[in-house]
């Protein structure tokens, strides 16, 4: 089995009008949201063996707070993956080498989202219980799906994945509270 970890960068400020959205950094609750996300996936043991991470700024400082990440993952920084479509998403997914075992993918919403649905499929939204159905309600920033995929990375598709959890920021204590 393979894994697939989903993260949507933490919450970007919006204070610095003259900023492109592209050079948007992470505010204080982002920071905080980011450093209580990388726990909560040390905790459960969600050492990805590959890094794909959009060039934005608000996503790049997400990865930061993720550091360090066990193993030394091989990290690719990707312009491509900027406000990326589903479709491109997955498309980048199918060129992992499939000597990964777990990919986590940090990008940006509606691209997030909507490949997390596709990941599930119809069948696995249905059947998926209580984290399927708050993927389906959305995709807040920070949030963080995981997925088991049975098959190789270059044959992913619609419906290739399993949801084992979704976390958002909002249910980790240190970020709750």
């Amino acid at each position: 089995m393979r894994q697939l970890l989903l993260l949507r960068h933490a919450k970007s400020s919006w204070d610095d009008a003259s900023l492109s959205d592209h050079s948007r950094p992470l505010n204080a609750r982002g920071r905080m949201a980011a450093a209580a996300m990388a726990d909560q996936m040390r905790e459960l043991g969600l050492v990805p063996d590959v890094v794909l991470v959009s060039s934005s700024r608000r996503t790049l400082q997400t990865l930061e707070a993720l550091q360090p990440i066990e193993g030394g993952p091989l990290v690719e920084v990707m312009d491509d993956l900027y406000l990326a479509p589903w479709p491109r998403l997955l498309e980048t997914l199918q060129r992992v080498p499939e000597t990964a075992r777990s990919v986590l993918l940090i990008g940006h919403n509606p691209g997030m989202h909507e490949l997390g649905l596709a990941m599930m499929g119809p069948a696995g939204a249905a059947l998926g219980g209580p984290h399927a159905r708050r993927l389906a309600e959305g995709y807040p920033t920070g949030a963080l799906a995981e997925f088991t995929v049975a098959g190789s990375w270059g044959k992913l598709a619609e419906g290739g994945g399993r949801l084992v959890r979704f976390l958002a920021p909002r249910d980790l204590p240190e970020v709750a509270a």
